[in-house]
C-alpha cells in the first residue's frame, strides 16, 4: 500500500486520480500511523515551504516521514514535495525543511515569469528507473517560484532550464523527486507514477 500524503494542501484529489488511473493501492491519509505501516511514500503538494513544514509538524508526519526514508521504503516528492525534502528554503525568510537530502532551495532569478508556470523539457543527466520507456527531454509540467539547489550534484538525475538550470529530478537511495506535476503532464506523467510503483512493488 502506498501512502499519500495529506496535510491540508491542495492538488491531492488530482494525485490520487493520477495514481488509481495506473492501478496502484493507495490511502489518502493523515495518520502518522498509516504513514508508518505504509510500503512506500508519496509527498505531493503546492504552495510554500513554511506552510507545507507547518502543516506536516501539526499532523505529526515529519518524523514518521523521515523514519520511512531511514527505513528505506520507497518515497516520491513531487513540487514542493520535492522542495521540502531539503535543508532549508529561502521561501519566506527561510524555512527548516525535513533535511532529507542536504541542500537548499533558492527563488527563481529575476528576468523571467515567476512563477514558472507551464510545459518545460526534462534533460535526463543519468537513466534511472522512474523514467523507464519515457524519452530524453519530454515535456513536463511545471509550477514553481523556487528550486532545489543540492549540495551534492549527484543527486540531479534530470535538469530544465528556466532563467537558470535547476534540477527537475532527485534520487538519492530510496529517495525519488520531480519539481514537475506528474499528475498534470498527460501520458508520460502517468508513466512516472506507474514506475514508481513498480519500483516500489506495487504493480
Amino acid at each position: 500500500m502506498i501512502a499519500v500524503v495529506n496535510y491540508g494542501a491542495g492538488n491531492l484529489r488530482s494525485v490520487a486520480k493520477a495514481l488509481e488511473q495506473v492501478g496502484a493501492p493507495i490511502v489518502v491519509t493523515s495518520d502518522p500511523c498509516v504513514v508508518e505501516r505504509a510500503d512506500a511514500v508519496i509527498l505531493p503538494g503546492v504552495g510554500a515551504a513554511a506552510d507545507t513544514m507547518s502543516g506536516l509538524r501539526e499532523a505529526g508526519l515529519i518524523e514518521p516521514l523521515r523514519a520511512a526514508v531511514r527505513a528505506g521504503k520507497p518515497f516520491f516528492g513531487v513540487c514542493i514535495g520535492l522542495q521540502v525534502l531539503l535543508t532549508e528554503s529561502d521561501e519566506d525568510g527561510g524555512a527548516a525543511c525535513l533535511d532529507i537530502v542536504p541542500g537548499r532551495v533558492r527563488r527563481i532569478p529575476p528576468g523571467v515569469k515567476v512563477p514558472h508556470m507551464g510545459w518545460n523539457h526534462v534533460h535526463l543527466r543519468k537513466d534511472h528507473p522512474l523514467f523507464e520507456g519515457i524519452p530524453n527531454d519530454s515535456y513536463f509540467y511545471f509550477v514553481h517560484s523556487y528550486y532545489a539547489d543540492p549540495a551534492d550534484p549527484e543527486v540531479v538525475i534530470g535538469e530544465t532550464e528556466y532563467a537558470v538550470r535547476f534540477p527537475a529530478v532527485l534520487a538519492a537511495d530510496n529517495v525519488v523527486a520531480t519539481q514537475f506535476h506528474p499528475e498534470k503532464s498527460g501520458l508520460r506523467g502517468l508513466r512516472i507514477y506507474e514506475n514508481f510503483c513498480r519500483m516500489a512493488g506495487q504493480r
